[in-house]
């Protein structure tokens, strides 16, 4: 079934957590034992990554329960929360209370492999444009296109923004679209920008939501598609850079380009974080959320723990020391193999 990307998710996530608001058992206390158990509950019944993780929940509960009772304090509760949480190294989950949000730093999984520094001094220089939230310029003497994307959040991407890129580059032999330590924002982005690259519909990967604790417990799996528009496209090939940085939003658009053949990715891993997030609130009032769908490449396979380069390549401290961005000229001479353009 062809479908917008994440339109039956994002309908069907905002009605789950509107029906556990109307359905929340009355009957539960507030109480610190009654919190943590709700908390420990809903992530073995709905969270989307306990088998492909190989996380133990049950012996995780015999870890993190002993070290709570109701005498202790809200901000020793949410300690052991939260530290019981990032047992899932998620970086799409939170516990968050009035006086502290947790969270797991998934940029520290791996090395730096960017250095913005270095990028705008010795790359982009005093002349780079800015479009929307592209910055970009041309290299390799006017044939490589620099486009650097270091958020996803940053408004939704206009028709106008991407015609003036693709008329501006038009006559490059190939493109870099560098989205390193890029956490993600809006999803909507990712196909708006991939049907610059397609003159057809692309399935991208495949999607479900956790319905239950058994481990086949998901919904049927959803074609998610790039709908290819009567737009200006880039004709040449282009390399996306990406590291542990790239996470969220970066993840599901590194992810996407494994359907294409014009397009490969240097770096990094990913961070991962294609699993769309969902909570609701516990008994003491805080609230939570954490990832209940998971995503399946057109290769059949999860990389919830990070999305794969196609070329691994990772930041060289000879060259750095030298002001050289050794992943960008690796993507640049890639790009200009065979290129007679």
């Amino acid at each position: 079934m062809k479908i917008k990307i994440f339109s039956i998710v994002l309908i069907f996530i905002i009605a789950l957590s509107a029906c556990e608001k109307l359905a929340f058992d009355k009957k539960i206390d507030g109480s610190n034992i009654s919190t943590f158990n709700y908390l420990w509950e809903q992530v073995g019944q709905k969270y989307a990554f306990l088998e492909y993780k190989e996380v133990d929940w049950d012996s995780i509960y015999f870890v993190y329960r002993p070290m709570v009772d109701n005498e202790i304090s809200e901000d020793s509760l949410f300690k052991v929360m939260a530290t019981m949480l990032n047992e899932l190294k998620d970086g799409h989950v939170n516990l968050i209370s009035p006086f502290n949000l947790s969270r797991y730093d998934i940029t520290m999984l791996g090395p730096v492999n960017i250095d913005t520094r270095l990028i705008k001094e010795n790359y982009l220089f005093d002349d780079y444009y800015s479009t929307g939230g592209f910055v970009h310029t041309a290299i390799r003497n006017g044939d490589i296109a620099y486009i650097r994307y270091e958020s996803f959040a940053d408004s939704q991407i206009t028709d106008y923004q991407l015609d003036y890129l693709m008329d501006k580059y038009e006559n490059t032999k190939g493109m870099i679209i560098d989205i390193r330590q890029n956490g993600g924002g809006y999803a909507i982005n990712v196909p708006i920008l991939l049907s610059r690259f397609t003159h057809e519909d692309t399935k991208i990967y495949e999607t479900q939501i956790k319905t239950s604790a058994s481990e086949d417990g998901f919904s049927v799996l959803e074609d998610v598609y790039v709908k290819s528009k009567d737009k200006k496209k880039y004709k040449q090939k282009v390399a996306v850079l990406i590291d542990r940085g790239s996470y969220s939003a970066s993840s599901f658009f590194a992810v996407s380009t494994y359907a294409y053949d014009n397009i490969f990715l240097v770096g990094d891993y990913t961070g991962g974080g294609l699993g769309l997030p969902n909570g609701g609130q516990l008994p003491n009032g805080w609230t939570y959320r954490f990832s209940i769908t998971r995503t399946i490449a057109v290769d059949g396979k999860n990389y919830e723990n990070g999305v794969k380069p196609d070329y691994y390549v990772i930041l060289n401290p000879n060259a750095y020391n030298n002001g050289i961005d050794n992943v960008i000229e690796f993507a640049a001479d890639k790009l200009l193999e065979n290129n007679t353009k």
